[in-house]
């Protein structure tokens, strides 16, 4: 009952566009284990009560997609090399070409999802460390395929991604991304790389 209120009591004040916190596409991405995940029509149904609140009020609410990759503290957490984060006891599993097809299938059902509670929109979480960032970063992707190696390969999963969420939802339907200008890490992803 607190979320439609939260958001709704913003909406009424005026605010005009929202977005949630982060939301995992699927068990993998959450930031623990049972974090709010949006994969099936049960778990859209019980957002419904937050967007009719919102559009109630006024304004609109998009759906932040966080995948939390090897961030996730979870011994499930996936990510595009095996290097485990300093802040997490687990070690990621790399994906192969399948586990990363899966992902993005996952991000745009995530998507398909959220327009159906009643969403405006999606922010695709690109940054912060999380698992788009982690590819995006040559420190955290180590990879010599089509995923990782240069920036274009390094960016393909990001690129992907918004690509097949935006072929998958309404021309109306807001699709943005979360994009940091630098993570600040030694080999990582920086204000050239960003522009």
């Amino acid at each position: 009952e607190r979320m439609p209120a939260y958001f709704a009591e913003r909406a009424s004040a005026g605010v005009v566009l929202m977005v949630t916190g982060g939301i995992a596409p699927n068990d993998d991405g959450g930031v623990y284990s049972g974090a709010a995940k949006l994969s099936t029509a049960q778990e859209a149904e019980k957002h419904v009560v937050v967007t009719r609140a919102v559009h109630d009020a006024g304004g609109k609410i998009c759906l932040q997609i966080l995948h939390a990759g090897r961030y996730a503290y979870s011994p499930r957490q996936v990510a595009p090399s095996a290097i485990q984060a300093p802040i997490n006891p687990f070690k990621p599993k790399e994906l192969d070409e399948a586990g990363i097809e899966k992902q993005i299938s996952d991000f745009v059902t995530c998507a398909r999802l959220a327009q159906s509670a009643g969403y405006d929109g999606v922010e695709i979480m690109g940054s912060e460390g999380y698992f788009i960032n982690q590819f995006l970063a040559a420190h955290t992707n180590h990879r010599t395929d089509r995923w990782g190696g240069s920036l274009e390969n390094r960016a393909r999963l990001l690129l992907e991604v918004i690509r097949a969420v935006r072929a998958n939802v309404s021309p109306s339907f807001c699709v943005s991304v979360k994009l940091n200008s630098a993570d600040f890490q030694r080999g990582g992803f920086d204000e050239t790389d960003a522009r």
